[in-house]
């Protein structure tokens, strides 16, 4: 009676030391699925959907969507195959073009496009900062010759009355 006890203690022991083992090897095995997944998210957060949606791969919404479920399915292939995020990229280059960045690469011509808003924005600021300065320049002098009697002819003052009454004349109702 007693080693039928010692048996089955044995036994349970054995099968809550398997079950554990196994428990954990699965938690494990989630564990990397979980993380593949976390870094195909990421990866795929880099393209767009190219079915023409204008959406990033990973948030394209169509029900159904055969080329979003075909890219990330690839997606998923390349992260599982443990290969580098660079090669992934290369290979969704070659097979789309680079239309399936979601933000252009930062070298190169796209550089180019990256910097020119802020170049002409600079650019655009102080050609307005000049113009204005001129504008003040400029009527400071025509102040500064009505003023002193300079080469502008000042206004008699019977003109001026007459102004006065020419626009007193128009703009009554």
């Amino acid at each position: 009676m007693i080693r039928r006890r010692r048996i089955a203690s044995l036994a349970l022991g054995v099968a809550g030391a398997l079950s554990i083992a196994m428990f954990g090897a699965a938690g494990t095995v989630l564990a990397q699925a979980q993380a593949k997944t976390d870094r195909g998210k990421q990866i795929g957060g880099k393209f767009m959907c190219m079915c023409g949606c204008n959406q990033v791969l990973t948030q394209c919404n169509h029900v159904g969507c055969p080329v979003s479920t075909g890219m990330l399915k690839e997606l998923d292939d390349a992260v599982t195959r443990g290969d580098s995020e660079d090669l992934i990229t290369q290979n969704f280059v070659q097979e789309f073009g680079t239309k399936v960045y979601a933000e252009p690469p930062k070298t190169g011509l796209s550089l180019l496009a990256w910097v020119l808003p802020s170049v002409y924005l600079v650019l655009g600021t102080v050609l307005v900062i000049f113009v204005i300065s001129r504008w003040r320049t400029r009527a400071h002098e025509d102040l500064g010759a009505v003023t002193s009697g300079g080469s502008t002819a000042a206004i008699s003052s019977t003109e001026l009355e007459r102004a006065r009454q020419r626009v007193a004349r128009e703009t009554e109702d």
